[in-house]
Parts: structure tokens; sequence; C-alpha cells
């Protein structure tokens, strides 16, 4: 029986548990995701000494539907105090004080990206145990970040430091994120950083994820996706250079679409490989196109985020579904 504040007038007023109905997907992910023991080694980032504060579990979840929400800082507080659901999530009461947005770049900052980082691998490692992760088939691919849409104050910049031309070269000295990069993907040029990602096949979960500068080649970035093992698909980026040379040597296959140039190129397997690798290519149309943060550092947290967020939407699906999902260890 869910507990009940009397009000001022004697009556009893409901709970959250009242009134947050049975089958939310928040609900699905409390039940279904141990996020206490995965963020317990997030609490030696916080000192034990002084005035308690939030609990890091709640805190981080607060993160977590950030990304899976799309909000800034000041929308994720307005959320807070209003969505019974989200107060639900993060382990309010209905009663409780929600922090406000200062708090969560603090949280951010102590957390660290080593952290976010070993929450997406755990969270995977469940996946894989749940059979849901098998790495048979992983489709391989990058989108873009985009930091800036326009360069016009940093090429004024660059006129009256007395540079020719804006370019990769010197970007950095004149560009309020040092990191950021021009890049080119097929007919699309951008400004900040590319993000990239692999998809295991079996049910379109996130497995790895990346970020670089918008200019690094796709080539040799798959050396930070890649899986253990299985079948790689992929474009034509990753069917030479340093990409196939990698996919080989860890004894991958390879079923990157070959250059029109290739001597053993078959056509009638590309337009085989390129149907089966379609319903993946969607996911990245749900995918954040814009770098929040400035530097490679924090748009990696970014990505590991998308990633965490990604995944959680798409477990609630398959749970409603009626795929089988034992909860983490």
């Amino acid at each position: 029986m869910s507990v009940r504040k009397p009000s001022a007038q004697g009556t009893f007023e409901p709970s959250l548990d009242d009134l947050v109905r049975e089958d939310h997907a928040y609900r699905v992910l409390v039940r279904l995701i141990p996020f206490g023991s995965l963020c317990a080694p997030m609490r030696s980032r916080y000192a034990s000494g002084g005035r308690p504060g939030y609990p890091v579990e709640t805190m981080f979840k607060a993160l977590l539907l950030q990304w899976m929400e799309d909000l800034s800082d000041r929308e994720l507080e307005r959320f807070l105090e209003e969505n019974l659901a989200a107060k639900l999530f993060c382990g309010f009461g209905l009663w409780d004080r929600t922090p406000d947005h200062s708090s969560f770049g603090v949280v951010r900052e102590r957390v660290g990206l080593q952290m976010v980082a070993d929450f997406f691998n755990s969270v995977r490692s469940s996946l894989q145990g749940a059979g849901l992760v098998r790495e048979v088939f992983t489709f391989v691919d990058a989108t873009q970040l985009i930091s800036k849409l326009d360069m016009w104050r940093e090429r004024d910049k660059a006129i009256k430091a007395g540079l020719d031309r804006l370019g990769n070269l010197n970007v950095s000295r004149v560009a309020a994120d040092p990191d950021a990069r021009f890049g080119r993907k097929g007919g699309t040029k951008w400004f900040g950083y590319k993000l990239h990602t692999a998809i295991d096949m079996a049910y379109g979960f996130v497995t790895r994820i990346a970020a670089t500068p918008a200019n690094g080649e796709d080539s040799p970035a798959v050396r930070h996706i890649l899986p253990r093992q299985g079948m790689v698909f992929g474009d034509k980026a990753y069917s030479f250079g340093r990409a196939r040379t990698e996919i080989k040597r860890r004894g991958l296959h390879s079923g990157a679409i070959k250059r029109r140039s290739a001597k053993d190129k078959d056509f009638d397997k590309d337009r085989f490989l390129r149907r089966v690798r379609m319903p993946y290519e969607g996911a990245f149309a749900h995918f954040e196109k814009r770098a929040r943060y400035r530097g490679i550092y924090k748009t990696q947290y970014q990505a590991f985020m998308q990633g965490l967020s990604h995944n959680l939407k798409r477990l609630v699906v398959l749970h409603r579904q009626g795929v089988p999902w034992p909860q983490c260890a």
C-alpha cells in the first residue's frame, strides 16, 4: 500500500506511486536497471562530510532524463519540478524539493567521463548477458555533431590576425572550441565533431560510441567501435585503408560496401548489403546533431549519454513487445 501524506484539512492526498501509471516507461527502467549498484562507484567522487546533498544515483538519473527528453539544464530543472513520472524515476517524493539548474553542471564535473563510460559498458555487458547483444552482425557508421552553424566571427578574427585562409590548420587560434574542426561527409560540410557508432543488429542497441574532431577520417576511427567478433557492415569508407586492415587484424568478417573502382566489387552483393543495413541507419536520425559542449572530453561525454539514452528507450520498447530481460546483477 502506498504511503499517503495528510493534508492541512486532515484528508489524505495521493502519493507518487498512485499518480504514475504502472506501465510508464520510467517505471519499466526502474524495474529493469539496478541504478543503485551501477551508480555506486560514482559515490567516491562525493565528500563524506558537510551538508548532505542529493544522492548521486538521483542526480545521474536526472542527467539521463536530460538526454532522453532532449532538455537543457534549465528545462530539466522545470521538468523535475512538474513531471510526476520524472520525480518517481529519480527517487524524489511528491513533496521533495528538486535541484536547480546549476546543480547539473556540478554533477557532470564530479562524475567525470570515465564513470559515465563505465556505466555505459556495464549496461552493454548486461545486454550481452541477456542475449540482446550478440555481436554476430554489427553496423558501423559516422554522423555529424555541429558545434557552430556560422563562422563569421572566426573569419573576422582570422583576418585581424593576418591569416590568409581559415581552415583546420589554424581554426583553433580563433575558435571558442579549440578541438572542433571542419568536416565533410558526402556533400555536407560542417564545423564540429564526428560521432562514430556501432549498433548491434540483433535488437538495435548501441554497443560502442566515440567522438572525434570532424576532420578525422572514418577509416582510422573505426578501431574505437569495432566489435570483438562477427561481421561488420558499413559504407565504402570501411572497405579500404586502415579500416580494412583493422577489421582483418581482429579476425572480423567485412560486410562493407566496396568502392566503385575496386577490382573485386560485386554490385549485386553490395545492393544486398545496403538493404540489410538500411533499418539501422535510421537510428542516427534520432541522435543529437549539435555539440552541446566545447572540447573533445565533454563531447565524448555527450556521445556516451546519447548511446545510453538510445539503449534505454530501446529496452523499454522491447520489454513492451515481450522480449525477456532479467534485471542486471
